[in-house]
């Protein structure tokens, strides 16, 4: 209790030693009183009795004073080492270490992205548990479960997502990011190279809409009208991943509710219940906040983007994301394959360019061979087609979940799948071309002609194969 008393900052697993460990050693040493005093009167009844009730301590008795300065120092500097003991068994467990690596080959793909996140420098138990005494209990009830399932081997692979006991993002995520005071909007460019020979280069810069709680901080419009400052919003998802949403009810300040019903997904009676409601947080949204494993065509395009493979290699975008997509049994299986299959693409196809860009080669072949280490894990099952991001729409649904055009209400208003929402297309450019530029939005054009089956489907259709 003093060290928790004197610690600078509260930390989420002090009260394991403070509250738990402790105690137990106390209630323990109860119980064998309350067991010594049973058995002693059941000794009296059938006529044993002890000479000495106590022991006799003569002070005077240079043995019996020899004993007690040994039992006395002895259990001083019991008490200081376990104290010492104690807190450090406290600092490791707090520790991302030990939240990552104790149970490795589970946590392996979990603590991997983790450490290549926005969040990496954000300790896992200030997201998982957070302060206070009712979410550490919860925790811990959940984290016995967890211990018997890896001691049995009883854990799925991949481990599943969302986490349905997740403590609310409004007691978490907003300790740090206060929507009130979030911004209006954001500049973003974003860089993409085309499956074809050259690597085509198209650029897209948007305005992000970002919106806030705060008016004289900027426009509140835009993402983050779902925050729970101004407007409440509740839905009901017939999937675990929460990917498919035909419910949404809103409510407004002023307390006034409106329910949109998919025209497309039908809702079924049984599941038309208030413990399958969920409302809306950071989380439904930002679902990857930390264990982000990022599609190889993303990952790709930041590479070739920043030179890490060299944008002159024919084909580089296209070889790059097949060896990466593959499918493997084992990692070391998995590097070794995509060596071969980049080297061998080049060797066979460009043998010139094979043996004129070498280094080049062997460049791509290593970053290609790191986006695998981040991002896949066979052992558990882990991919990033397991684990659908919701912030954008392009490799997976994300925001068309709700914003399809097809949620409509009872007096036919309709939740729009109007882009402009979230962001405005400011430029567009494509290799060797000249750029489309408008501050209020250009027309997007698809990079591939495929007629206007882009506009009538959904971006993740093609791009999560």
């Amino acid at each position: 209790m003093l060290l928790d008393a004197l610690s600078s900052e509260h930390k989420p697993y002090m009260g394991i030693i403070a509250f738990v460990i402790l105690p137990a050693f106390l209630l323990a040493g109860l119980a064998v009183i309350l067991y010594g005093i049973i058995r002693e009167h059941r000794r009296e009844t059938r006529g044993l009795h002890r000479d000495h009730a106590l022991p006799k301590i003569d002070l005077n008795d240079p043995k019996h004073r020899r004993a007690a300065i040994i039992f006395s120092v002895g259990t001083v500097l019991l008490l200081l080492f376990s104290a010492f003991g104690s807190f450090k068994a406290y600092e490791y467990t707090d520790s991302d270490q030990f939240c990552g690596m104790v149970c490795h080959s589970v946590m392996t793909p979990e603590y991997t992205a983790y450490q290549n996140s926005p969040h990496a420098r954000v300790g896992c138990v200030k997201c998982h548990i957070g302060s206070g005494a009712d979410w550490y209990v919860r925790s811990k009830i959940s984290g016995a479960y967890q211990i018997y399932s890896v001691i049995f081997n009883k854990y799925p692979r991949p481990i599943p997502t969302p986490i349905k006991n997740l403590r609310p993002a409004s007691e978490t995520c907003e300790q740090c990011h206060w929507p009130k005071a979030f911004y209006s909007r954001m500049e973003k460019v974003k860089n993409y190279y085309l499956s074809d020979e050259e690597n085509s280069k198209m650029s897209l810069t948007l305005s992000i809409n970002i919106g806030g709680g705060n008016e004289e901080s900027g426009v509140t419009a835009g993402i983050h009208w779902h925050m729970n400052i101004a407007n409440e919003v509740t839905y009901i998802a017939t999937d675990g991943e929460r990917q498919i949403i035909p419910w949404v009810k809103t409510k407004s300040l002023n307390g006034k509710e409106t329910v949109y019903r998919s025209t497309a997904i039908k809702l079924p009676k049984e599941q038309m219940k208030e413990e399958n409601m969920r409302r809306m947080d950071c989380i439904d949204c930002h679902n990857r906040p930390s264990h982000i494993y990022n599609p190889p065509a993303s990952s790709v395009n930041n590479l070739i983007a920043a030179s890490d493979i060299d944008p002159q290699l024919p084909y580089a975008k296209s070889i790059s994301v097949q060896a990466l997509e593959a499918g493997y049994t084992k990692k070391e299986i998995a590097l070794d394959s995509i060596r071969t299959i980049i080297q061998d693409f080049y060797n066979v196809n460009y043998p010139d360019i094979a043996t004129g860009k070498k280094i080049q080669i062997e460049k791509a072949v290593q970053e290609v061979q790191k986006i695998y280490t981040r991002n896949y894990f066979p052992e558990m099952n882990v991919s990033w087609h397991k684990f659908p991001n919701n912030i954008g729409h392009l490799y997976s649904p994300g925001c068309f979940r709700c914003h399809d055009g097809k949620h409509v209400s009872s007096d036919g208003k309709v939740i729009p799948k109007d882009c402009n929402i979230c962001h405005t297309i400011l430029s567009e450019q494509f290799e060797n071309g000249k750029p489309e530029l408008s501050l209020t939005g250009v027309k997007y054009r698809h990079p591939v002609d495929v007629g206007n089956s882009w506009e009538n489907n959904l971006c993740s259709d093609c791009h999560s194969q």
